[in-house]
């Protein structure tokens, strides 16, 4: 990877790698990974080296080779700035640590896990003045934020979103909830259960998982039906108690707006069902289901035009491809010579109507279903994607990689 690096500039003035200080060592490898703009810092011990990388755009890159020897001392000092126990090195540990001047004014979230080579350590970074929440600036569609308004100003019902890890999915909620808050101001009761809450958000009632002090999804979830609520969020459906309590408040009156791990966007239904909830119930309650990928947009400084693999060219229209302006980045320093600059949302929108419910009363199979709403008028990740591919704003390749598991 070709970054103007601070951690390599910082090695190369040692006479010896392993003499570095510590501290020094982790701040230059944090600026360095803000100035990349990567969401993640993964530094992992491999073979006879520890070798941290960056997820830029949802892609690891490496960023610097280090001594072996520096495992723990880095491990050490990352548990320190998170408040964990130096000590251990035999258990996995999450921490948090505040955004300092020093530190480029961002947050960190550090997971350590211990292996056989030593501890692994990934951090997650959150920069504040990197983050907007108005749903206008989210990327969506024109058709996919209709949608998603429309749902947000009806009084009830159990909007979910669904998408891998990283795609956008507590992005897009938060924007969700401020545009309630821009919309109603002082006179809508809003309250959110996180693990973790990310960013505090005005007028908002956020409150934080604590699986060890015993404070669950279920039992905030119940506690906060007695809080008056207009609005509910919750962080995650994981289990089948929390479904139910969210499938519950959608039907008694509440907006609610969560998220859940599905293969698809149609298969949210089979996988609530296979946490025990009805089909009668699910069909009643939700009212949307939002699916969310991140796609890389082309680096504007050195995009040039190019002929995507004929394999991929294969799975498409002959009239798509003849009036396509497939274009790609050949990389340049503006985009740390990947030829990739930002990224963009990829949706598809699952309107909740009556020929969906009555889809989901007949347990219908999820390819099935998804069928029936792309004849209802979804526009799926698939066609979404083509569209932006052959418009020279991605490669059809970056297409296929993000969503072509859920096509064929």
């Amino acid at each position: 990877m070709d970054l103007m690096s601070r951690t390599f500039a910082y090695l190369q003035s040692l006479e010896n790698p392993q003499n570095a200080e510590i501290a020094v060592l982790v701040n230059h490898i944090v600026l360095d990974a803000i100035d990349a703009k990567a969401s993640d810092i993964h530094i992992e011990p491999w073979e006879g080296k520890l070798v941290v990388r960056l997820r830029l755009m949802g892609v690891l890159n490496e960023l610097v080779h280090l001594p072996l020897d520096l495992t723990d001392k880095v491990a050490g000092r990352l548990k320190v700035m998170a408040n964990l126990q130096s000590y251990r090195n035999d258990l996995p540990q999450e921490g948090h640590a505040p955004a300092s001047p020093d530190m480029g004014g961002v947050e960190l979230r550090i997971s350590v896990f211990p292996t056989v080579r030593g501890e692994k350590i990934v951090v997650r970074i959150f920069d504040p003045t990197n983050r907007t929440f108005d749903i206008a600036q989210l990327g969506l569609d024109a058709q996919c934020l209709s949608r998603l308004v429309k749902l947000l100003n009806k009084p009830s019902g159990l909007i979910l979103l669904t998408g891998p890890t990283g795609s956008g999915k507590t992005t897009a909620i938060y924007a969700s909830l401020y545009y309630l808050v821009q919309r109603s101001g002082p006179s809508i009761s809003i309250s959110t259960v996180e693990d973790p809450v990310e960013f505090h958000l005005p007028m908002i009632s956020q409150a934080q998982i604590n699986v060890l002090k015993e404070f669950t999804y279920p039992i905030a979830l119940r506690s906060l039906m007695r809080q008056d609520p207009q609005v509910i969020m919750i962080g995650e459906i994981r289990d089948p108690e929390t479904a139910a309590i969210a499938v519950q408040a959608g039907l008694t009156g509440h907006l609610v707006i969560s998220t859940i791990h599905s293969g698809t966007t149609a298969g949210v239904f089979a996988r609530m069902i296979n946490m025990e909830i009805e089909p009668f119930l699910l069909a009643s309650s939700i009212s949307g289901v939002l699916g969310l990928r991140l796609i890389r947009k082309n680096c504007p400084y050195c995009t040039e035009p190019y002929s995507p693999e004929p394999a991929f060219l294969s799975q498409l229209p002959a009239e798509l491809i003849e009036n396509a302006y497939w274009r790609k980045g050949a990389g340049c320093g503006h985009c740390h010579h990947t030829g990739f600059s930002g990224r963009s949302a990829l949706t598809e929108m699952m309107v909740v109507d009556e020929v969906i419910r009555e889809a989901v009363l007949q347990k219908t199979p999820t390819r099935v279903l998804q069928k029936v709403a792309i004849d209802q008028g979804m526009q799926s990740l698939w066609d979404n994607g083509i569209r932006i591919a052959a418009a020279g704003d991605s490669t059809l390749e970056e297409i296929m990689r993000v969503v072509a598991a859920d096509q064929f």
